[in-house]
């Protein structure tokens, strides 16, 4: 099975959406695409992203 490319949307507390790619399976949880973003954007340089499922956009790129 080849891994899908999905697009999580992650809002922080500077009133902007960050954006990451997450490869994983077509059958991902949801919850695991959320929180490899969630915890990528964690590590980086910006401001702390909302750690709240319901406030992220996720979605499969095609």
């Amino acid at each position: 099975m080849e891994d899908e490319c999905w697009l999580v949307t992650l809002p922080s507390i500077d009133g902007r959406d960050y954006v990451y790619r997450v490869y994983a399976p077509d059958d991902a949880l949801l919850a695991d695409l959320f929180w490899e973003a969630w915890h990528c954007h964690d590590e980086g340089p910006h401001p702390r992203a909302f750690d709240l499922f319901d406030a992220a956009e996720i979605r499969r790129v095609r």
